[in-house]
């Protein structure tokens, strides 16, 4: 892909440089978002970019681009891009200034950056099914916000590859968070149990996407906290996430999640979640 957004400019990459000083850089100090592109067409855009704006006032930054104008862009990226399937990912830093913990004043500009990259749907993942790990989830205290601090996911994802597993189920002490880059739902006798949204969480736009297909259809959801034992105990067992989408958990740790494929209702969310993506992006080549 040989073009990026780089503060709100699109201009080829070898031609986007950061600054050395970028407090995103330096200090992680920022948001980003990662967008799905089907058909050229983004998917869940507005919830995607409606989420940036909140992250960055959770931090403290009052980004200057409405949805609207991000999402113009974005579409911009695209087209010149000639990406067909694929993602967005883009972030927002408190911008350049000379190094200090404390944030700059408000006359420094954010930084803004954006690429795509081609990314196939993960078929054989959403097929088969794949295996996790069980990790104590060691990250701060404000993961509703999608902040550019990822350390623990990424020693936590880096510890699930390392063992031949997809994803690390995070927990804090007995109760269930997410993954190390997704969300985590379980099934229990027909009903779907997944962490409310709170500070302890990432309120995913694909789980958003699946609680809403899910009681369209009648299938019951309860968003309260849930248990390793519930967890161990589960009929079915998937994470959500936006490039994930949804996607079979039928392993974890040594213990095999109910027949060890992918269940009934996992597959029948899958359909529901395809059908969601269609009607916004259009027809899918391949589907599960």
């Amino acid at each position: 892909m040989n073009y990026v957004i780089f503060n709100g400019n699109i201009i080829e990459r070898s031609e986007a440089n950061v600054d050395i000083e970028d407090r995103g850089y330096q200090f992680g100090d920022g948001v980003y978002e990662v967008i799905r592109v089907y058909n050229s067409k983004m998917f869940t855009a507005t919830e995607h970019l409606e989420r940036i704006i909140l992250s960055a006032k959770k931090i403290g930054m009052e980004l200057t681009y409405t949805v609207k104008e991000m999402k113009e862009l974005l579409t911009q990226l695209i087209t010149k891009n000639s990406l067909e399937h694929g993602t967005i990912y883009m972030q927002f830093s408190r911008g350049v200034a000379p190094r200090n913990h404390p944030y700059p004043t408000s006359d420094v500009a954010h930084s803004f950056v954006a690429y795509t990259k081609e990314v196939a749907r993960p078929l054989a993942n959403l097929e088969n099914g794949v295996k996790a790990i069980l990790k104590e989830d060691i990250r701060w205290l404000l993961c509703d916000i999608k902040s550019l601090n990822l350390l623990g996911n990424v020693m936590a994802k880096q510890e699930a590859v390392s063992k031949g597993c997809y994803e690390a189920i995070q927990h804090r002490g007995e109760v269930v968070t997410e993954g190390s880059s997704s969300n985590i739902s379980i099934i229990k006798d027909g009903t779907l149990y997944t962490h409310p949204a709170s500070n302890l969480i990432l309120n995913g736009i694909t789980r958003r996407k699946m609680i809403e297909v899910c009681e369209k259809d009648g299938i019951p959801v309860v968003e309260e906290p849930f248990s390793l034992n519930d967890l161990n105990t589960a009929d079915e067992v998937f994470l959500s996430s936006t490039t994930s989408e949804i996607t079979p958990i039928i392993q974890i740790n040594e213990k095999q999640v109910g027949e060890g494929v992918p269940g009934v209702l996992t597959k029948r969310i899958q359909g529901l979640f395809d059908a969601a993506i269609e009607s916004e992006c259009g027809s899918l080549t391949t589907t599960v």
